[in-house]
């Protein structure tokens, strides 16, 4: 499900946790581009990746970021 996902909204890949948190850059169809704290820019397809949507982006410091 795309609809819930704009850009600068701060997401997590469930299969992918080493990535970290990423924001969102874009959104065309079920094609969302997220910039990812340690994977850098991706393509994921909403539609087959469920993304985790995160109330906000990580506080300095927390358990997220270490």
């Amino acid at each position: 499900m795309t609809g819930a996902f704009v850009p600068g909204a701060f997401v997590r890949h469930p299969g992918q946790p080493d990535w970290g948190y990423g924001q969102i850059q874009s959104v065309i169809g079920d094609r969302i581009t997220v910039n990812f704290e340690h994977a850098g820019k991706r393509l994921i397809n909403g539609a087959i990746i469920d993304l985790d949507l995160l109330d906000g982006p990580p506080v300095s410091g927390s358990p997220e970021q270490d």
